[in-house]
């Protein structure tokens, strides 16, 4: 499914704007190296492709086939696509459980069990893997490349979520849309990230699962090696009734979701925004070796937000030694403080920003840090961001560390540069604190802190 040799595409259309049109546009446009064979009955050439009344008149071997025609056509498809031979199939097509047609599942399952092909959906957008150069989907064409799975079950939020990954400038190394997971589901696919190699931390959007001792059994396993992290929908009665109408899911009770990520160490997030967050950081960063933490700043007020959230999110500041409290002196006025939060003060330029983060990856007492600058006169954001990278490439992403900048349009601009330099930035320094303190939970359920 990942690693095509070749891809039909079932329902291919001429049309732009249709989805069959859209997906096979994205996969050529995206660069994959595989063959690619649209299929049409009504069409000889589409986007410069030659193309056949039905998979069995393709010459060349297909592996996947992505099936995009109306849901009562699909199970005498896919007895053709047994016929040739076909590996995986991605039924985008809606129609099935999800409107009570189980009947109708039940028998695109137990035909694709019938040939030995797996089953990826139905009611899905595609799949895009980074590693195949494979965009087998119709949301955005040039999703940025990265160390991050995304599965989801939602397809509208899973094509948004590409789109605004590429506006947050967050790298991913897969999207699967799983719909209704009639045969793969979410327990296949851990299984699968776990060993993929350019893939470092799994993020779910979950409405339910179907089998759940063998979804924790896997989601322990994986936690082992790598960060899981879940959105779960439906936790109100009303959003559980939501979750049964869209993707024909039994959301069940929350609490014994809540219980079950506890017990396998999956992070849950509460809204997309922690997700992705805490995803980037994750992502990104090496994993803490320690609990000892510390705050770098040019201002008081934004130093105590992010000290109660370091409480919230059960991140540990230390207490600084006098040698090292010494050390960070250098880099302020008289009346700066080293209690930690270490404020620079106001006056700090990049300069001293800079002295006191190199500092701080130097000293093995210092497992983390969190830098927080609040836009002033004195010092540019850019120039700032610049100080920070050249730190960085001087010295190595040695601990992690998260950086939030609070201010205007050239705070934005800073924080871009870092984000596509792989340094964490964020807008509040809320959202910089809970994204270190969801790393911190993972390496102490691993053992590692």
């Amino acid at each position: 499914m990942f690693n095509p040799r070749g891809v039909a595409i079932i329902g291919a259309s001429r049309k732009p704007g249709k989805i069959g049109h859209e997906i096979l546009k994205n996969i050529i446009e995206y660069g994959y190296k595989g063959e690619i064979y649209p299929i049409n009955p009504k069409a000889d050439e589409i986007l410069g492709k030659k193309v056949y009344k039905s998979i069995l008149e393709v010459p060349g071997t297909v592996d996947l086939a992505i099936i995009v025609i109306p849901a009562k056509f699909v199970a005498e498809v896919l007895e053709e696509c047994g016929k040739k031979g076909v590996k995986a199939v991605a039924v985008i097509s809606s129609g099935f459980g999800e409107v009570g047609k189980h009947d109708m599942e039940e028998e695109i399952v137990e035909i694709s069990k019938k040939y030995g092909m797996r089953l990826l959906g139905p009611n899905i957008f595609g799949l895009f893997y980074a590693p195949t150069q494979l965009n087998a989907t119709f949301g955005p064409k040039d999703i940025l490349q990265g160390n991050i799975a995304f599965i989801t079950q939602s397809g509208a939020l899973g094509i948004a979520l590409m789109g605004w990954t590429i506006l947050e400038n967050i790298g991913l190394s897969a999207i699967v849309s799983v719909g209704n997971k009639a045969d793969i589901d979410d327990d296949d696919l851990l299984e699968y990230f776990s060993k993929d190699e350019k893939t470092k931390i799994i993020l779910i959007y979950m409405e339910g699962v179907k089998n759940g001792p063998r979804f924790i059994k896997i989601a322990k396993e994986v936690t082992k090696n790598k960060p899981i992290i879940v959105l779960k929908a439906g936790r109100s009665k009303r959003g559980a009734m939501a979750a049964a109408s869209h993707t024909g899911s039994l959301a069940g009770s929350d609490t014994i979701y809540s219980a079950a990520f506890k017990q396998t160490g999956i992070l849950r997030a509460m809204n997309v925004a922690e997700a992705f967050d805490w995803a980037r950081a994750i992502a990104e960063l090496p994993p803490p070796e320690g609990e000892d933490t510390i705050i770098i700043t040019n201002g008081g007020g934004v130093g105590v937000m992010a000290t109660d959230a370091c409480e919230d999110y059960n991140v540990k500041l230390m207490n600084l030694p006098e040698d090292l409290a010494q050390e960070f002196r250098k880099y302020m006025p008289p009346f700066g403080s080293v209690k930690n939060p270490i404020d620079l003060t106001g006056q700090a330029s990049e300069k001293e920003f800079a002295g006191a983060l190199k500092t701080a990856l130097k000293d093995d007492r210092i497992h983390a840090v969190i830098l927080l600058y609040c836009q002033t006169a004195i010092t540019d954001p850019n120039s700032l961001a610049d100080a920070i990278i050249n730190v960085i490439k001087e010295n190595g992403k040695t601990k992690p560390l998260v950086i939030s900048m609070v201010g205007g349009k050239e705070c934005a601009e800073a924080m871009k540069k870092l984000n596509l330099k792989g340094l964490p930035a964020y807008p509040i320094p809320e959202r910089a604190v809970s994204s270190l303190g969801a790393y911190m939970k993972w390496a102490r359920y691993i053992g590692k802190i």
